[in-house]
């Protein structure tokens, strides 16, 4: 394992696809930290109606990672694809200040999720393409904290534009169409496919399912672990209504995404490091000690300076699992087959992300936040055991 200090640069990829994360996230959560209370608020949603629209539109992006990591790993190019998906993530944007009914911003979201799907499985399985092994964690590290510190950008720009537009959300959304076309630019000038991709995986179709058993049993082990975890964790948008039951004001709702991304961003990239230094197993059992706590105090805050530790918690849960869950789906992929495990991988958790949402909302309704967060901290407790009991969480040997 070589130091810190004799570590070679990342490759200038890696810093791209970082950069188009953070402006594609920044553009998104403008929106996505104003759009509970717009659709509750201004167009009458009820909360179970929130978590649906919220888990289909993330199960939507699962589907189609399924088949832009599979189509990737056949046409041995990534980039395409990415390029897609990031247009039509940028395309989808000023359908949601147009919207008059929670039915055209579900089919914004749709149409938003539809180009996450298709290229969040190329975009991974890229950074594992070009960066060597023993700096994955790294690389994915880097990744998801610039990707991050878009997350906070936007929520804290969506403060200072309800300010500045006197609460108008329809205003504000349309402020987020910019760093939504900065992106795409950034990915067609800046991304470049890993050197004989294209020669090294010709293209064929259609998938057959004798190749899945190139997955091994502890890329599955990996798989059952992202979908407790997603169970654990569901939409960041009862984050916002919780923090806006107990007192935030309407104006200051991005407040919540900004106070838990800050955290994220700042962890995510020394947890990146730390992956590719120590066993997955302590830091995912971290990650979920984090969440168990983050929930419960969610579960019983009745006041501002509660809700914001649990939230400040639920960055840490993520700083700490989500690069690292990454690095677990490459180092268990065959690189013919990365793109398509990352399909495989994001496809179980948005069914999940589905589910968890769905019943969020209608706990919510319920039981009020109480049921919702305490819900959550029983699957965060339940990924907890699967994490004791599972073997094989680090792959017995490189799969470069």
């Amino acid at each position: 394992m070589p130091s810190s200090a004799s570590r070679p640069p990342l490759p200038r990829t890696v810093w791209a696809l970082g950069l188009v994360s953070l402006l594609m996230d920044a553009s998104s959560e403008i929106i996505h930290a104003l759009l509970p209370l717009f659709l509750t608020v201004s167009l009458g949603a009820s909360m179970s109606l929130v978590g649906v629209i919220d888990g289909v539109a993330e199960a939507t992006a699962a589907i189609a990672k399924v088949f832009s990591g599979y189509l990737s790993d056949r046409l041995g190019r990534r980039k395409p694809l990415i390029l897609l998906g990031y247009g039509l993530g940028a395309l989808a944007k000023p359908l949601f200040p147009l919207a008059g009914s929670a039915t055209l911003v579900f089919g914004a979201r749709f149409i938003d999720r539809i180009g996450k799907g298709l290229r969040g499985a190329p975009r991974d399985a890229l950074i594992a393409d070009v960066t060597p092994l023993v700096q994955r964690g790294q690389a994915y590290g880097l990744r998801q904290s610039l990707d991050t510190v878009g997350a906070f950008l936007g929520p804290l720009a969506a403060i200072g534009l309800m300010a500045l537009f006197a609460d108008d959300f329809r205003l504000v959304f349309w402020c987020a169409t910019l760093p939504a076309a900065l992106c795409v630019l950034t990915v067609l000038f800046g991304v470049e496919d890993a050197p004989g991709s294209a020669e090294r995986a010709p293209p064929r179709a259609p998938i057959a399912l004798a190749e899945l058993r190139a997955l091994d049993a502890g890329f599955w082990r990996v798989v059952a672990l992202g979908v407790l975890f997603t169970l654990a964790r569901f939409s960041e948008a009862f984050l916002v209504l919780k923090a806006h039951a107990v007192g935030l004001p309407l104006a200051l709702a991005p407040a919540v995404l900004v106070a838990m991304n800050v955290v994220y961003a700042l962890g995510a990239y020394p947890a990146g490091l730390l992956a590719d230094r120590v066993a997955a197993r302590g830091l995912l059992l971290a990650a979920l000690g984090a969440l168990i706590v983050a929930d419960l105090l969610l579960a019983a805050a009745s006041a501002l300076p509660l809700t914001f530790a649990g939230i400040a918690l639920w960055g840490l849960h993520m700083a700490l699992s989500q690069g690292l869950l990454a690095k677990l789906v490459a180092d268990h992929a065959p690189a013919a087959l990365r793109g398509s495990a990352f399909g495989l991988f994001n496809l179980t958790s948005g069914v999940a992300m589905l589910a968890a949402s769905a019943l969020a909302g209608l706990l919510w309704d319920g039981f009020g936040a109480a049921g919702a967060f305490g819900g959550g901290a029983l699957f965060a407790a339940a990924a907890a055991l699967f994490v004791l009991l599972a073997r094989d969480l680090v792959p017995r040997e490189s799969l470069k």
